[in-house]
């Protein structure tokens, strides 16, 4: 077996975090809390919410459905190639979801963060166990993202090789700059507060003013501690505390006496291991907006879509992040989204949910 050297993980990381061509695609993932219908103060029991969810993904859904650890489900969408594509096809998704969840008497609801019932993980894969125990050594803010809030992340291209707007690095820059302006248009809740809290090594952003933003990530992802390392069966997934990722390629060894070096496996893992508020996945994923309640979801995947697709939204989203206050940036991105929207080849009731969201929604 070759051993993994620093250089080889940084080209490894390099390699794959901006895949690059012309950029169409857009993508959703949707966090919700299946709560009783009935009574969602109250927390389903366990068994009722996995035998709920095993129904759920039995279903002949266009994404993937999969259950984060304090029992929410999130539906991955497949990428599509409008936004129109994509809102008709996680619609018809989301309508089979529901419809699943009402039989078992859930409704799924939708928030930033859940306050009402202390954070239980429900999920006990070894890697929700060893994050638990990660998270715990500093606070109980990383139990509480595990457990207690969700989101929704738009996936979009990393865009191209060149200096343009369509440019990967460029793209790249407006998707962290933007990131303040959609929480406070989108987040209604602490969630945001609570991630902060959290190790800022790997939900931090990485650096921004490196002319290579490749390079960046990768030196930011070996420079991240070890959240947890894939062990046999029965074994624990826990891993040392202080221990980075490019500490172990140069020690060779985990805890005492466990002389071990990285594979190439370990290292992709440990990229899933960072949450920073945008992650290069070979595309870029947008994580820093709230759950929000019923369908407006398609509001925020439409914006974010239209500031990325089109490229005169696109500047004037860049002119508009030099105002102030952060509601007049916010109204001038809504605006640039709106025009470009008006250009694209999506529904009419779209634009009106979109408009009426800046007019009645923005804070």
């Amino acid at each position: 077996m070759t051993l993994l050297t620093v250089e080889g993980a940084l080209d490894y990381i390099s390699g794959i975090c901006f895949k690059t061509g012309p950029p169409s695609r857009v993508g959703v993932e949707l966090e919700w809390f299946p709560r009783d219908a009935r009574h969602p103060e109250h927390l389903p029991e366990r068994e009722r919410l996995m035998r709920a969810f095993a129904d759920a993904a039995d279903l002949p859904l266009s994404g993937t459905l999969t259950m984060e650890p304090g029992g929410q489900w999130e539906l991955s969408s497949s990428p599509a190639d409008s936004v129109r594509d994509l809102i008709a096809t996680t619609d018809r998704d989301l309508e089979l979801l529901r419809r699943s969840a009402a039989e078992a008497g859930l409704a799924l609801v939708g928030m930033g963060r859940e306050h009402g019932h202390p954070p239980s993980r429900l999920v006990d894969h070894p890697r929700y166990v060893a994050m638990e125990h990660y998270f715990d050594r500093d606070n109980s803010s990383g139990r509480i993202m595990m457990c207690s809030t969700a989101s929704i992340q738009v996936n979009l291209d990393a865009g191209t090789e060149h200096d343009g707007p369509d440019g990967y690095r460029r793209r790249w820059r407006l998707a962290h700059q933007l990131t303040p302006v959609l929480t406070f248009a989108f987040c209604r809740t602490d969630r945001p507060a609570v991630w902060a809290a959290i190790d800022p090594g790997r939900t931090g952003a990485p650096p921004l003013d490196s002319p290579d933003p490749r390079l960046a990530y990768a030196q930011y992802a070996l420079d991240a501690n070890l959240l947890c390392v894939r062990r046999p069966e029965g074994a624990p997934w826990t891993a040392p505390p202080g221990l980075t990722f490019r500490e172990w390629i140069k020690t060779g060894e985990l805890d005492p006496g466990e002389d071990r070096p990285p594979t190439l496996d370990d290292l992709a893992y440990h990229l899933s291991t960072l949450f920073p508020p945008v992650r290069p996945q070979g595309h870029l994923e947008l994580r820093v907006l709230d759950a929000l309640p019923g369908d407006l979801w398609r509001v925020p995947t439409a914006v974010v879509t239209a500031l990325f697709h089109d490229a005169q939204a696109a500047e004037d989203a860049w002119a508009a992040l030099e105002l102030t206050p952060i509601r007049k940036a916010a109204a001038a991105c809504f605006d640039a989204a709106l025009s470009a929207l008006g250009r694209m080849d999506v529904p009419s009731s779209l634009i009106a949910e979109v408009a009426r969201y800046a007019e009645e929604d923005l804070p």
